[in-house]
C-alpha cells in the first residue's frame, strides 16, 4: 500500500473513535439511511471500519437481505466479526477484505454506502467505475464525506467524476458536518 494512502486510512487502533454513543447521536445511521434501506436488499458498506453502519443496516433489513461489510484492513473486519459472532446478524453480514486499489467485489448490490471513506481512495474513478459495475440497474450510492477532510471544491470534483461515470445525481442529503450526495445508476 502506498505510504500516502496508509497515512490517510484510519488505523485499527483508532476504531473506537468511530463507534461511540456520541457519534450515534450526531450521525444516527437509522435517520441517515432510513429512506434508502428496504427489506430484501443487498447492501455494500464500503470502508465499513468497526461496523458502525454495517450492524444498523443489517437490523434495518429486518431479517432479510444481506450486507457486505468491505474494508481494506483485516483488523476492522475482525472487530465487526466479534460484534456479530453468535448473533442472528452473523448470517446476514458478509465480511470482505478489499485490495488497496480495488473493492474486488463482483456480486451485484442494490445500494452502496461510502461514509467518510472516498477521500481515502487513491483513485476515485476506479472506485466509481467498480460501483457502477456492481450496482443493479436503478441502484443507489450514498457518499458522505467530512468537511474537515474534503473541501467544497474537492467534493464538487468528486460529484463531477460520478457524473462522468454515468451516475445521476438524485439529491444532496443533509448530514451533520458533512458533504453528501446520493446518486443512482
Amino acid at each position: 500500500m502506498p505510504t500516502s494512502r496508509s497515512q490517510r486510512v484510519c488505523p485499527v487502533e483508532a476504531a473506537g473513535g468511530l463507534d461511540t454513543r456520541f457519534r450515534k447521536w450526531v450521525q444516527n445511521p437509522q435517520k441517515i439511511l432510513k429512506p434508502y434501506i428496504h427489506e430484501n436488499m443487498t447492501i455494500l458498506d464500503v470502508g465499513c471500519g468497526p461496523g458502525f453502519f454495517t450492524l444498523e443496516i443489517a437490523k434495518m433489513l429486518n431479517g432479510t437481505g444481506k450486507v457486505i461489510a468491505a474494508d481494506l484492513q483485516q483488523g476492522m473486519l475482525d472487530k465487526v466479526k466479534v460484534k456479530i459472532s453468535g448473533t442472528d446478524l452473523e448470517q446476514r453480514i458478509d465480511l470482505h477484505r478489499c485490495e488497496a486499489d480495488s473493492l474486488n467485489i463482483s456480486q451485484k448490490v442494490d445500494f452502496a454506502l461510502a461514509f467518510y471513506v472516498v477521500h481515502e481512495f487513491p483513485n476515485q474513478m476506479t472506485l466509481f467505475n467498480e460501483l457502477n459495475f456492481i450496482l443493479n440497474p436503478g441502484g443507489k450510492f450514498l457518499i458522505v464525506e467530512p468537511k474537515f477532510h474534503v473541501n467544497k471544491t474537492g467534493f464538487n470534483q468528486m460529484v463531477s467524476s460520478l457524473e462522468k461515470v454515468g451516475f445521476k445525481i438524485l439529491e444532496k442529503p443533509k448530514v451533520f458536518f458533512s458533504r453528501s450526495v446520493l446518486v443512482q445508476k
